[in-house]
C-alpha cells in the first residue's frame, strides 16, 4: 500500500482551500475573515488516495489535521487485530487537536476511505495562534469536551448496553442529528458494526427485527425512516 501523500495536480487551483479548510472547523469558523486568513496561512494541503494513512498508531501527534474533502475513518486494533471504529470524519471535520496539549504518539489510526484533501497545522504554529488570539482556545475546549463525552458514552453502551439498545439508540441519535426521521446511514454496516462493537451480521439481523417491529422502514443499505422513535428509545 502506497502510504506517501501526493501533493495537488493544481498549485494554483488549490490556493483557495487552505482558507476553505479553516472556515469550516468548529474552533475556528467563529473569527473574523481576517483573522481565518492568517490561520489559512499556517496551513498546508495535500490529497490523500484511497487507503492512505494520514497517521498510524504511534506516530508523533504534531499537527492538527482538517478533512476539506473525502471521508477518513479513525479506528483502533485490539491485541487481536479486531478493528474498532472511533470515528468517520467528513468535510469540516477535524482531528489531532491533542498535539496543542502534549507530544504524546497517536494512539489510534486515520485512514481514508476515499481521495481526500486534507489540511494540516503544525503545533508550533497552532500554540502561536493561541497566544494571539486565546478564543481559540475556548472553541477547542469545547470541542474536547464534546467528545469526551461522546467518548464515554460510547465505551458505557458497550460495556453495559444490549447490542440492541445500542443500535437503537444510535438510530435516534441521527434522527435528532439529522432533524429528519428519514436518513442515511452515515457509513457501511461492517463501519457500524464495529463503532458499536458487534458483528454485520447481527447489525443487518437487529434491523431487521426492528423493521418487522414496525419501528423502522429500510431501504436499501443505508436509507432508513423511523416510525416509531418512541418504541426505539425504550429498546433494552
Amino acid at each position: 500500500m502506497n502510504l506517501t501523500p501526493r501533493s495537488s495536480t493544481s498549485d494554483a487551483s488549490c490556493e483557495h482551500i487552505p482558507a476553505l479548510c479553516v472556515s469550516r472547523v468548529p474552533i475556528f469558523n467563529h473569527l473574523p475573515s481576517e483573522v481565518l486568513a492568517v490561520v489559512a496561512g499556517k496551513a498546508a494541503m495535500r490529497t490523500y488516495e484511497r487507503g492512505q494513512f494520514i497517521h498510524r498508531a504511534g506516530d508523533p501527534s504534531d499537527k492538527l489535521f482538517i478533512v476539506h474533502k473525502g471521508k477518513i475513518k479513525v479506528y483502533r486494533l485490539s491485541d487481536t487485530g479486531k478493528e474498532q471504529l472511533v470515528r468517520i470524519l467528513t468535510s469540516g471535520d477535524f482531528a489531532g487537536e491533542m498535539a496543542l496539549f502534549s507530544s504524546a504518539d497517536h494512539d489510534a489510526y486515520a485512514e481514508t476511505m476515499q481521495s481526500s484533501e486534507v489540511c494540516t497545522i503544525y503545533r508550533a504554529d497552532l500554540r502561536e495562534l493561541l497566544l494571539q488570539y486565546p478564543d481559540i482556545s475556548l472553541h477547542v475546549l469545547a470541542e474536547l469536551s464534546r467528545r469526551l463525552a461522546t467518548s464515554e458514552k460510547q465505551t458505557a453502551a458497550i460495556a453495559t448496553a444490549s447490542i440492541n439498545a445500542r443500535l437503537a439508540q444510535y438510530l435516534a441519535d441521527l434522527a435528532e442529528q439529522e432533524s429528519a426521521v428519514n436518513f442515511s446511514l452515515p457509513m457501511s454496516r461492517r463501519h457500524l458494526a464495529s463503532f458499536l462493537g458487534t458483528t454485520p451480521e447481527t447489525v443487518s439481523r437487529r434491523l431487521g427485527e426492528f423493521e418487522e417491529a414496525g419501528w423502522i422502514l429500510q431501504t436499501g443499505q443505508r436509507k432508513i425512516t423511523i416510525l416509531d422513535l418512541d418504541a426505539l428509545l425504550l429498546v433494552e
